[in-house]
């Protein structure tokens, strides 16, 4: 998974051949790791470093999240305790959003592919207004999918907003880094994209009590105009006018 470099220490397995005529031995490897941190690791570091360099991590390029979402994607795996997270907190904040489940695989050497064409019918479709990636913890072979430079890219490049809802709060992985936003947990992901019907229905009667106020203010300064312009000479003028 990672690309070795000039100067890195490595442990090789193999095939041993020599070739006596001319005195040289080679080596045809077989298996190659890093010597210390694991291959994923330095497989990560190097994709975070080409991504970030090429600008996908900008905060300049993130897109916002819609306000109140009629619709809301999400691509995960339909047996994944994840879901049942996130379902039972968006039908808890607003039950009358419309969700559409894509379900993918979320380990495995398919997982890569199968969340990337989630996200690719999601913007071919138009059918959401957000997506949500989700997937529980687990360790860094478990979340090495997330890991995929081609999945890193359609999600840098979706013209829907992308939430990233992968593991948990301490462990990172690259589309973390080039969705629109992520969430430390899928829970905290159901928490993000929709607010509550009781914070939308404080907030309209915030706004009703302000615009009574004001126009009230309005109407008082209204009757007093009139009051000072019916204390005006010219009405009483035209009064007397109209008596004679």
């Amino acid at each position: 998974r990672f690309r070795p470099e000039n100067g890195m220490q490595v442990v090789v397995r193999g095939r041993i051949t020599i070739y006596e005529d001319r005195g040289q031995l080679q080596i045809s490897a077989e298996y190659i790791e890093p010597k210390g941190a694991g291959a994923l690791q330095i497989a990560f570091e190097q994709l975070k470093a080409k991504l970030q360099a090429e600008g996908l991590f900008d905060s300049s390029r993130k897109k916002p999240l819609p306000l109140l979402p009629r619709r809301i994607g999400i691509v995960t795996s339909p047996q994944a305790a994840a879901l049942r997270d996130i379902l039972n907190i968006l039908q808890r904040r607003h039950h009358t959003v419309n969700i559409v489940i894509f379900p993918a695989q979320v380990q495995g050497e398919s997982a890569a592919a199968e969340v990337a064409a989630g996200l690719r019918y999601f913007n071919r479709s138009h059918s959401a207004d957000v997506i949500i990636v989700a997937r529980g913890g687990g360790s860094a072979e478990d979340l090495a999918a997330f890991n995929d430079e081609a999945l890193a890219r359609i999600v840098a490049g979706s013209e829907i907003p992308v939430v990233s809802a992968v593991g948990h709060a301490t462990a990172f992985t690259i589309i973390d880094f080039v969705a629109d936003l992520r969430a430390p947990t899928p829970s905290a992901a159901a928490e993000l994209v929709i607010q509550s019907r009781q914070e939308l229905d404080e907030q309209l009667e915030g706004s009703r009590l302000r615009l009574e106020k004001a126009m009230r203010y309005r109407l008082l300064l209204a009757r007093q105009n009139l009051v000072e312009l019916s204390r005006h000479g010219a009405f009483a003028r035209m009064m007397d006018l109209i008596h004679r």
